[in-house]
């Protein structure tokens, strides 16, 4: 891969597309920044990262082998890879629908992925990636961050980390080319968190109990009521309420 090490930018995702508007790159491009002034997460929400602790970094795709309707294949392929990383230093990692990579309820890593449809197919997909490292005070409002450093009390080589992530979402992102959705889909499933059991969780109508059902090929969550009612949900209609919440 490709790897493009700048000091600082406003967001990777932007600055590597506004590269591509100036010359093509390469499959496997990776934009990685010490710092990130304006990094986002999901609907526009910000992500902390303190400067030369932690990575923050954008990698370019290609899916336009994708079919049609299986996009979040994708964003459980990336998911996967990171949580695959995570792995290897922490027990009791999972995927919060649809793909922050959470240590029991505590977030440590968020997915911004950014996709160019052309003729219906994925053109291009920008996956912005950030994964808390060695930070050990966080500042902003986000509720619940964490990282490796703070729940494993050891800290770590970020560019051996780099390599290690990069590698883990490149063997993800084989399995996805060789058309392997099942094993994918399956490995999401099994990762999920708050997969067991009754949780809470609130959407327009207030808040309630259900257990997690799984989610479809759409990306929709699905949940069954304590009363056996099934709802389904797209991003953002509703939330997990924290258990000391």
């Amino acid at each position: 891969m490709n790897i493009i090490r700048i000091k600082s930018t406003a967001s990777t995702n932007l600055f590597l597309k506004e590269r591509l508007k100036e010359h093509a790159l390469a499959e496997g491009t990776v934009v990685w920044a010490d710092a990130q002034t304006a990094g986002r997460g999901q609907s526009g929400t910000s992500w902390e990262a303190e400067p030369g602790k932690n990575i923050t970094c954008s990698l370019l795709l290609y899916p336009s082998f994708l079919p049609p309707g299986r996009h979040f294949l994708l964003s459980e392929t990336i998911a996967l890879g990171i949580k695959d990383l995570v792995d290897d230093f922490i027990e009791g990692a999972s995927i919060k629908w649809p793909n922050d990579i959470y240590y029991e309820d505590r977030k440590l890593a968020g997915i911004l992925i950014e996709n160019e449809l052309s003729g219906g197919t994925f053109s291009q997909s920008v996956a912005g990636i950030g994964l808390n490292v060695n930070q050990e005070v966080f500042s902003s409002c986000a509720p619940n961050p964490v990282s490796l450093k703070q729940v494993t009390c050891r800290s770590f080589d970020r560019e051996q980390l780099m390599d290690s992530l990069l590698r883990k979402i490149s063997c993800r992102y084989g399995q996805l080319k060789a058309g392997e959705y099942e094993r994918i889909s399956q490995a999401y499933q099994a990762s999920l968190y708050r997969k067991d059991g009754f949780h809470c969780y609130e959407d327009l109508n207030g808040r309630f109990h259900a257990r997690l059902q799984g989610v479809g090929e759409d990306g929709t969550l699905h949940l069954a009521t304590a009363q056996g009612e099934d709802r389904r949900y797209a991003f953002k209609e509703v939330s997990f309420i924290n258990p000391s919440s």
